[in-house]
């Protein structure tokens, strides 16, 4: 008998081989990787501020579903997403390890659990909430895959520009979820993410331009040069900084909200400003590594963490 079997008598169960339960686990990380969590953390987080400055109530179990469902429903679009862009995936020295590249996960099952937690998410939001919600959360859906990953990102060089509609949905969705009608300010949300997405990506693109010129994506940085990509993340920025403060001119917030969005957005044209005055070449190449570029992309993100924590705080303390 075998020292395995002394141990373990007939009929109990021996406990999980250590190598199984990591490489359990090493697939359950791969799985949650096709979600892309790290787009996730923005993408629920103005979610929940669209949810929280809507007027009306929603209880807080179908409130949480509603958070629930815009998270999967991102995580669908970002599963398709890879599907989709597997082959350039595979060549990009940033997306090369991803699931799919490496085999880890099939193409076909990952397309299948992306449409799945899609039309999960869609129909649990129309029965938690109303089908107004459930049809604008589709439509994120459908934008992020058709509109922008399988339309324009191959095409063009605006497919930021107008792609930037699909990371911009969130705060529309949760005010629906609450209210089951549009109106101006959820407008001005989605507007405010619309602008800020440009500058905030081609920051990152100015420096990761090699992984987009070897994958034959039509990046502003790849099609139009380094130079034109910092003016236009300056220019962008520029109109931006405007539009948060609609919300205090329209009333909805105060202009307690208003003074953290200017000194935000000073900020921000800072770091901008920085990115258009670095020392280039003169084909626009950065001669410092793209130092500012970087510094850029890591504010751009805390800039919306805090913009949408100043309006829900604004908001919420009028209330």
């Amino acid at each position: 008998m075998s020292d395995v079997t002394a141990s373990h008598p007939r009929g109990a169960q021996a406990p999980l081989d250590v190598s199984d339960a990591a490489a359990l686990g090493s697939e359950v990380r791969d799985w949650i990787t096709l979600l892309k969590p790290r787009v996730l953390t923005l993408v629920v987080y103005t979610g929940i501020a669209g949810l929280l400055v809507a007027p009306g109530t929603l209880h807080p179990v179908l409130a949480l579903t509603a958070i629930l469902c815009i998270t999967v429903a991102a995580g669908a679009a970002g599963a398709i997403n890879m599907w989709y862009d597997r082959d350039i995936d595979a060549v990009m020295r940033r997306t090369q390890k991803r699931p799919i590249p490496v085999g880890r996960i099939s193409p076909g099952g990952a397309l299948a659990y992306g449409v799945l937690l899609g039309c999960g998410s869609v129909a649990l939001m129309g029965l938690a909430t109303n089908w107004l919600a459930a049809a604008v959360l589709a439509g994120s859906i459908l934008f992020y895959v058709v509109i922008y990953t399988m339309w324009l990102k191959r095409r063009t060089p605006q497919n930021i520009v107008i792609g930037g509609a699909a990371g911009a949905f969130p705060p529309l969705i949760g005010w629906v979820a609450v209210t089951g009608g549009m109106d101006v300010l959820p407008l001005v949300l989605f507007a405010i993410i619309f602008m800020w997405t440009p500058p905030h990506f081609w920051a990152l693109s100015l420096w990761a331009h090699q992984d987009y010129q070897r994958a034959g994506v039509p990046m502003l940085p790849v099609v139009s040069g380094a130079r034109e990509t910092r003016r236009q993340v300056v220019i962008y920025t520029i109109l931006l900084v405007p539009l948060t403060l609609v919300p205090s001119v329209i009333g909805f917030n105060s202009w307690a909200y208003g003074a953290v969005a200017v000194l935000l957005g000073a900020n921000f044209l800072r770091h901008a400003w920085a990115v258009w005055r670095d020392a280039q070449d003169p084909s626009g190449v950065s001669l410092t590594n793209d130092v500012p570029a970087k510094r850029c992309f890591k504010f751009s993100i805390s800039y919306l963490f805090l913009l949408f924590g100043a309006l829900v705080a604004d908001r919420l303390w009028l209330a």
